[in-house]
């Protein structure tokens, strides 16, 4: 199974959410030995989180736009300052 050695905090979240689909589609077949079911859904997991951090860093970011007093964005903060 070589797509199990491919680095996964390389991927992009769009190329990790293709794998992650990849890996579902493949367990839901059930097509696949027990061993190769577990092997697939331990990179799953491993995907799974990847992409949910990938998501988790992009809400930290919008969550730092900076609100006017009507409102509407008046700017940006980057994320890592702590503010």
């Amino acid at each position: 199974m070589a797509e199990n050695t491919e680095d996964v905090s390389a991927m992009t979240f769009e190329d990790a959410l293709r794998a992650l689909e990849e890996v579902v589609h493949k367990l839901e077949s059930g097509d696949v030995p027990l061993d190769q079911s577990i092997a697939l859904y331990e990179r799953g997991e491993v995907l799974r989180k990847h992409c949910q951090a990938r998501l988790d860093a992009a809400q930290a970011r919008i969550e730092q736009i900076v609100s006017g007093p009507d409102g509407k964005a008046t700017g940006t903060v980057p994320f890592d300052t702590g503010n």
